[in-house]
């Protein structure tokens, strides 16, 4: 009886999770959310906008980081915001 549902939810949870990774965001967030939510998990994972906040490198390690991360969590030097030449101008690439 249960098994049909299962096969349908798993699906839409694999379907969701794809998705959302492709998204940027967390393939075992959206795969729960598929499955517990089927259709409208599915749905969301559609409309889903990933945040675009910039980010910058550590000049020691090269870890990404999000822009207001003050210190590198990987090896501890400071990060700096990146100079105004830097940073794209609006309107180039």
């Amino acid at each position: 009886m249960a098994a049909p549902y299962v096969i349908i939810a798993l699906s839409f949870g694999i379907a969701t999770g794809v998705i959302g990774r492709a998204k940027g965001s967390s393939f075992l967030i959206w795969l729960v959310v598929g499955s517990v939510l089927p259709v409208l998990g599915l749905i969301a994972v559609i409309l889903y906008e990933p945040d675009d906040e910039p980010e910058r490198r550590c000049p020691r390690c090269g870890k990404v980081h999000k822009l207001y991360v003050q210190v590198c969590n990987r090896c501890g030097a400071d990060l700096y915001f990146p100079e105004s030449s830097d940073q794209p101008q609006a309107g180039q690439g």
